[in-house]
């Protein structure tokens, strides 16, 4: 893909899953590489004296990007709706980005929605051409998103959905949060109008997790959405990622 000037890479996404072969989630070229092609960007507030945990960061990013799709300004007539209409007939790419003091201050003057998890914040933006991203996010920083989990995450409410990751695939916590917004996106999709309300006035309940080898086994056959990336950063393309685990689509 096209980097901003002087970037030598982002931590950016784009899932492919097998289907239709005009799927914006398809790593092989398809008609949709020929329109515009926007991103997604997402900044993760990380302050050097309290950095979030992982996993809560995973899961704040997941639900920012749900709260973005849910938005009335994202849907219709609103003010974000064209925007986000031009990035879905396009490649659903997404990037994650990291700011602290000042930094987070004007990212958070910019339109957009700050979701917060446990402690975690992360403000998603209307999508952006890729060479069109509003100079106070461009100037961010993509190094420094790196987080760990101070102790073993809880186990998981199976009655809730779940973001699952591939045991076998090593990312930053960067790459990970653009791949369970992926992945939540993906379950946002495959549900119908009344499920879709349900979670959302539920306020997003989500988990993710790494699932077990054996686990991701039955996982990926099970027909639930697979991300598999593009491979324009850190993975090799056509990896599986995550599966969306939502309990509403498990018998389909």
């Amino acid at each position: 893909m096209d980097l901003p000037p002087g970037r030598l890479e982002d931590v950016t996404s784009d899932p492919a899953v097998p289907g239709d072969s005009d799927s914006p989630f398809r790593s092989e070229p398809s008609t949709r590489d020929e329109a515009p092609q926007f991103v997604l960007p997402l900044v993760v507030r990380i302050e050097r004296a309290a950095p979030p945990a992982r996993t809560d960061a995973l899961e704040t990013a997941a639900r920012a990007v749900l709260t973005l799709l849910a938005d009335e300004r994202a849907l219709g007539d609103g003010e974000w709706a064209a925007a986000v209409r031009d990035w879905q007939d396009a490649r659903i790419r997404k990037v994650v980005r990291r700011a602290r003091g000042a930094e987070w201050l004007r990212a958070e003057a910019l339109p957009g929605i700050t979701v917060t998890g446990k402690a975690a914040q992360v403000r998603v933006f209307p999508p952006v051409p890729l060479d069109g991203w509003p100079r106070e996010l461009a100037k961010l920083q993509v190094s420094g998103t790196d987080l760990d989990d101070p102790e073993p995450p809880p186990g998981v409410d199976l009655t809730a959905p779940v973001i699952w990751q591939n045991p076998e695939v090593t990312m930053s916590a960067g790459k990970a949060m653009a791949q369970a917004g992926h992945g939540a996106q993906l379950a946002w999709w495959e549900l119908s109008d009344e499920e879709r309300t349900a979670w959302r006035e539920a306020g997003f309940p989500l988990a993710v997790r790494t699932a077990g080898p054996r686990h991701w086994g039955e996982l990926t056959a099970s027909g639930l959405p697979l991300v598999r990336d593009a491979g324009f950063t850190e993975i090799a393309p056509g990896s599986c990622t995550v599966v969306a685990d939502h309990p509403a689509l498990r018998n389909r």
